[in-house]
Order: C-alpha cells, then sequence, then structure tokens
C-alpha cells in the first residue's frame, strides 16, 4: 500500500513536471510573438517614414523640373528678336524728297538677330506674335528753313511721328518710341513722308530699333 502511493506521487510528480514544461514553452511562444509583433511594427513604421520622405523627395524633384523647365523657357525657350540700323552705312547727305511716302531703306546695320529686318526694303517683319518695342530717331534737313517727317507706321498705317518743319534753326533732332503686339507677318517701317527730308552723315543720327518684349 505504502509502495503504490509512492508510485501514485511520482507519477503526479511527473505528470506536473511535464505540465510546467508545457506551460513554460507556451509562454516563450507568445513572448516570442510578441517580439515579432514589435519588430514587425518597428519596421513597418520605419518604412512609413521612408515612404513619407520618398512622397517630400518626388515633390521637391518636381519643382525643381518646374524651375528648370521655367527656366529654359525664359533663356532658350523664347525666340530672340532685336535688330538697330542707321539710315547710311558710308557717305553723307540727304535722303528725300519723295513723292509719296516712302519708307526709308537703313543701311547701317549694328544688329539683326532673327533676320527680322530686311535693309532692301526697310522693312521690319515679325515672325513671331508677341509684344515689341520700336524707337526711330530723326535729324532734320541741314537747311535754314527745316522739312523733316517721319513716322512709324504697321501695317501701313501711322502711328507716332517726329517732324521739324517750322523755325530758323538747323541741326534739329528728335525721336519716338511704341510699345505695340505684332502678329507673324506683320510689317513695321519709319516712313518719309512726301516732299520731305532728312539728312545723315557718319554721325548716325536716323536710326531705327526694335526687339521683341514677349511672347503672345
Amino acid at each position: 500500500m505504502k509502495s503504490f502511493a509512492v508510485l501514485i506521487l511520482a507519477i503526479g510528480s511527473c505528470l506536473c513536471d511535464s505540465q510546467i514544461k508545457t506551460d513554460c514553452n507556451k509562454i516563450c511562444d507568445v513572448c516570442s510573438f510578441t517580439r515579432i509583433t514589435q519588430d514587425l511594427g518597428a519596421v513597418g513604421e520605419k518604412v512609413t517614414n521612408i515612404g513619407d520622405k520618398i512622397t517630400l523627395l518626388e515633390i521637391k524633384l518636381q519643382k525643381t523640373e518646374k524651375e528648370v523647365m521655367d527656366l529654359q523657357k525664359r533663356i532658350g525657350g523664347i525666340p530672340q528678336v532685336a535688330f538697330s540700323v542707321a539710315l547710311l552705312d558710308s557717305g553723307f547727305g540727304n535722303t528725300g524728297p519723295f513723292d509719296s511716302p516712302t519708307p526709308l531703306r537703313y543701311k547701317n546695320i549694328f544688329s539683326n538677330t532673327g533676320s527680322g529686318y530686311n535693309p532692301s526694303t526697310g522693312i521690319f517683319t515679325a515672325m513671331t506674335k508677341g509684344m515689341y518695342f520700336f524707337r526711330f530717331s530723326m535729324f532734320n534737313n541741314v537747311n535754314s528753313v527745316p522739312n523733316s517727317v517721319v513716322s512709324l507706321t504697321k501695317n501701313g498705317k501711322r502711328l507716332t511721328s517726329v517732324w521739324d518743319t517750322s523755325g530758323s534753326d538747323a541741326n534739329d533732332m528728335g525721336s519716338n518710341a511704341v510699345v505695340i503686339p505684332l502678329e507673324v507677318g506683320d510689317n513695321v517701317y519709319v516712313e518719309l513722308q512726301a516732299n520731305r527730308i532728312v539728312y545723315d552723315d557718319s554721325m548716325n543720327y536716323n536710326t531705327f530699333s526694335g526687339f521683341l518684349l514677349f511672347t503672345l
């Protein structure tokens, strides 16, 4: 009987040890899962932070690309149009009079970027739609009685003028300027009015200049 009791106690002890080991294993499994979950959470947070940084970098990249495109448009995308000319390329003397209004043919070319100005006709032709600036100057005939009138003209329509037709002094000079929109094919020129005269020499008093401000 005593031996049987001892056997029962031994079996119970073995069962307890086995249960304890099982419970310990379960606890270890729970701890391992918890650590894995925590590690995954940390990794997920890092991935989220990296994603946010990538988004910010993409925004900055898009902004930089836009700035580069704007700069390229300002520097290289806009057609370059500019010219500056004087009336005579050599000699001196009067030009005119003519029986009808006549475009002045400026022969001395300082610049003609874009080749919009034609020295054979004295006419600037717009090859780009945009807003343009034009300026011209006039030196009157070197006589005691002045007789000079020139006008800036667009497609045959007078825009503005410089004149000197009264008084007794010579060597008078004037200038005028406009800012106007032009369509492709529009013509702009300086017109000497009928029966009028201008004088020039190597000092280049009579000039005609223009350039594109911006496209439209």
